[in-house]
């Protein structure tokens, strides 16, 4: 057990910090402002979107800025195989014999993928009640978010990790566009909507990186963890719902055309949406109409959007990336008289997306008629840039 505790933290030894990775400050500035709280704090996302680098950025700016002692900062990564006969408890247990730390000092805590133990909630209440931590947790499902045990109420907040936006991606290319040539601007956006935000595909522009990506997501954290015996029609009713993304989503039509029942396909739905592959948006309304009204469905990444249905469709891309921005403000979508409007946040900011394009009369007389605080058209990446940088 020692040996793979110091291999996970090499900073206990040789001044080693954990490698340099391209920063991501907004999220970096968000996980830090939680040091100062006794809240455990989850940070959630798909796999392979930068989760751990950031965790071990956070490690790095502990010792070097914070001048924690390295040995009071532990990192584990809880899917090893190695550390599978282990609980929480008995790791950290283990961790503070190692350095001989009392219960009473301080220490940091970064869990990854914290799903993998079984009863992970009330392990993380056991230490947060019963030892000096700060504890912060990953995982790759939001079923964290849905648990109905009650151990963490009030004891933890989360963090959501997407992948990164277009500014984002211009760092990790080191693309700079001068204010002179900013007519290049849009042809760069619409690499990025062809990409998409997954860091490591971004730096590689390996195809088969994605591929391996989905096909994990289906296999080992869908397939697997649900026991579905025949992946492959996961991987079709994935490539059903990629292009559909943007629309709303009809379960009956999909289970129609797969040959499962609506039950099934609806679950399908729910695991693809706890791996966060795909978002779902409700319709605006009152309980009722949100619950009863179809969804509409986006795309966690475009560049996975782009693999399963091809470089096509750029408003639709266009839409699923403005989504993307607004996320944190948890829009509805307006649907009245046949005619939709994309976005109504939780504020009334009324939101369309029309890449290159106009409304339609329809949509016109809707976005005019509608009440609400701000109306916003938003027809291309310096739109978005100015309303949601």
């Amino acid at each position: 057990m020692e040996d793979i505790l110091y291999r996970y933290n090499p900073w206990w030894e040789e001044r080693s910090l954990p490698e340099t990775a391209i920063e991501r400050p907004a999220l970096l500035k968000a996980l830090k402002t939680h040091l100062p709280t006794r809240q455990i704090v989850f940070v959630t996302g798909l796999r392979r979107v930068g989760k751990s680098t950031l965790l071990k950025l956070l490690i790095k700016y502990l010792i070097e800025q914070e001048k924690i002692s390295s040995k009071h900062i532990f990192y584990v990564s809880l899917d090893d195989y190695l550390l599978s006969k282990k609980n929480i408890l008995e790791i950290i247990e283990e961790y503070r014999k190692l350095h001989r730390l009392s219960v009473r000092e301080k220490i940091f805590l970064f869990l990854d993928e914290i799903t993998y133990q079984a009863d992970f909630e009330q392990q993380l209440k056991n230490l947060y009640d019963s030892q000096n931590v700060k504890i912060y947790a990953s995982a790759s499902s939001s079923s964290i978010l849905k648990s109905k045990k009650p151990y963490l109420t009030g004891r933890s907040s989360v963090v959501e990790i997407l992948p990164l936006d277009f500014n984002e991606y211009m760092i990790f290319k080191q693309i700079i566009v001068s204010k002179a040539d900013k007519h290049l601007l849009e042809g760069y956006f619409e690499d990025y909507l062809q990409t998409g935000g997954m860091p490591e595909y971004v730096l590689r522009e390996d195809i088969e990186y994605l591929k391996e990506l989905v096909d994990d997501i289906i296999h080992k954290d869908i397939a697997a963890f649900h026991g579905i015996k025949n992946p492959a029609i996961l991987k079709d009713f994935f490539l059903l719902l990629m292009e559909r993304a943007g629309k709303t989503v009809s379960i009956n039509k999909i289970a129609n055309i797969l040959k499962i029942s609506p039950d099934t396909a609806k679950r399908y739905m729910e695991m693809f949406a706890d791996t966060y592959l795909i978002f779902l948006v409700p319709r605006c309304g009152k309980t009722n109409e949100r619950l009863l009204s179809p969804k509409k469905i986006y795309s966690a990444d475009l560049g996975i959007r782009t693999l399963f249905t091809g470089f096509r469709d750029k408003g639709s891309l266009f839409e699923n990336y403005v989504y993307l921005k607004i996320k944190r403000l948890n829009p509805c979508y307006v649907y009245k008289d046949s005619t939709e409007i994309d976005f109504l946040t939780d504020s009334f900011v009324l939101i369309e997306a029309k890449y290159r394009s106009e409304l339609s009369d329809a949509q016109k007389r809707l976005f005019e008629s509608f009440k609400a605080k701000q109306k916003i058209i938003i027809s291309g990446i310096e739109d978005v840039q100015k309303h949601f940088p």
